[in-house]
């Protein structure tokens, strides 16, 4: 059995339900916007695109994660 998912990704299952989008359409908006800063991106997810905090926090922490890896 596989161990559950902790963090960031462990919001992805109920943001695709919410907002119809797979986390891939979320990251890959992020990854393009000029914006670079975490509050920046959170802020901007929510009033443009109207997800909650936590969801956007979820995303936007995932995806910088991911870059700062690379």
């Amino acid at each position: 059995m596989s161990a559950p998912v902790k963090g960031p990704a462990s919001y992805f299952p109920s943001i695709e339900k919410k907002y119809g989008r797979p986390v891939e359409h979320w990251k890959e908006l992020i990854r393009t916007s000029p914006l670079t800063r975490h509050m920046e991106l959170v802020g901007w997810l929510k009033t443009e695109h109207g997800l909650g905090h936590g969801h956007a926090n979820a995303l936007v922490a995932h995806t910088l994660a991911e870059r700062s890896d690379g």
